[in-house]
């Protein structure tokens, strides 16, 4: 018995040793064994202020989880500043966030200019810039960026759908767009034109751009009219999408309407609008709406219809689906990585998301990503509205 002992305890102490190593806890700045400090910048002023919503519904995803225990016992330090969709005061916010706050990573920032303004920064500190509100192809660059992460539709993979249904619907077609002057709206031109080719093309009859500083676009709409277009691609905000269907009704022109997913909200920009001036624009979509009574029966919808009467009473059901939903993979990454939160750790996780389907994704549409390539959406449906609800068309 005495001749073998020591060499048991040993082994035992050997093993203890290498279980304890296993379960070591690494954390990067804003971890630690209590806390997952997250930062956010959303304009929640400012000519884009709709999109506010987002930011108010990613806090209570975060309030609801905590009182839930956190993730793996830690509880979320959700950091959310305005930052107006004004590029200088985005890179404010987040060198704030970063520097002075010390936040793990930045989640979840919209828009395209305002990312654009903080993306070489965080690439350079070496910050994830993870699961940023944006289509834009320059954020699916893991060469050059690859503390960056997109979880938000393609806008080359958004308009391409447009581009196939008007060729299969109006191969005759006389297209006009609207479209933001800045890098949301040039990107997705950008996609419209090379899914389109080099004949569809020519079907392009005419462009009006705007700037988001800018009052009204009406007169862009009457010049699109007196193009002869019968197609309209809609790239704008919700405040501009509004004020395009409005006036594209007042003018009795009924072209085919294409409306940009990011300006699709039922609350913010149908309804101000104008419910029967609304009837019959086409979007695309990827999560499931509390407004479709497809849904009514569904677990998930029940779900988050619980989440959003006890934490979120008095936001509209719909326009909470997608930050609920990119809140949940954000979930999810972070309790994959568990007690090792480091920064790059939690890049490696999101970069190998492998089909995964969240609560509230449509049937048919699954995230994936790869360290070579984080656009998670490989696939959209096309939705129409009745008037009342938007009815997937595919």
């Amino acid at each position: 018995m005495k001749s073998w002992f020591p060499v048991l305890s040993c082994v035992v102490v050997g093993l203890t040793l290498s279980a304890a190593a296993a379960e070591e806890k690494k954390y990067s700045p804003g971890a630690s064994d209590s806390e997952i400090k997250i930062g956010h910048t959303i304009p929640y002023s400012g000519p884009v202020s709709a999109y506010g919503v987002g930011g108010r519904c990613l806090a209570a995803y975060f309030k609801r989880l905590n009182s839930e225990g956190g993730i793996n016992g830690r509880q979320v330090n959700f950091i959310s500043l305005d930052d107006a969709y004004s590029p200088p005061k985005t890179v404010e916010q987040t060198r704030k966030l970063v520097e002075q706050d010390r936040v793990l990573l930045i989640f979840g920032t919209v828009g395209t200019p305002t990312n654009t303004a903080v993306h070489k920064y965080l690439n350079t500190k070496q910050v994830p810039q993870l699961m940023i509100s944006t289509g834009a192809s320059k954020f699916n660059d893991t060469a050059r960026f690859p503390w960056t992460m997109p979880l938000y539709p393609s806008y080359q993979i958004e308009q391409k759908i447009y581009a196939d249904y008007v060729l299969k619907h109006r191969p005759n077609a006389r297209i006009g767009v609207l479209y933001a002057n800045d890098d949301f709206g040039k990107d997705h031109l950008h996609g419209l034109k090379h899914a389109l080719g080099e004949t569809g093309k020519k079907l392009l009859v005419a462009e009006q751009s705007y700037e988001t500083t800018d009052p009204t676009i009406e007169s862009q709409i009457i010049a699109l009219k007196a193009s002869g277009a019968d197609v309209l691609i809609n790239i704008s905000t919700p405040k501009f999408a509004t004020q395009a269907i409005r006036k594209v009704y007042d003018l009795d022109w009924k072209p085919l309407h294409l409306l940009v997913n990011a300006s699709g909200a039922i609350s913010q920009v149908l309804a101000p609008a104008g419910f029967e001036k609304s009837v019959g624009v086409i979007s695309t979509a990827f999560v499931k709406l509390p407004s479709d009574p497809a849904w009514a029966n569904d677990d998930d919808m029940k779900n988050y219809l619980a989440f959003m009467k006890n934490w979120a009473p008095q936001e509209p059901l719909d326009d909470c689906v997608a930050s609920h939903l990119t809140a949940s993979v954000l979930q999810h990454v972070l309790q994959r990585v568990g007690s090792n939160l480091t920064r790059e750790n939690i890049m490696n996780a999101a970069k190998n998301l492998k089909d995964l389907r969240p609560p509230l994704l449509l049937p048919g549409i699954a995230l994936t990503t790869t360290p070579q390539d984080v656009a998670a959406y490989r696939r959209l449906r096309l939705r129409q509205f009745d008037g009342q609800k938007w009815v997937l068309l595919d």
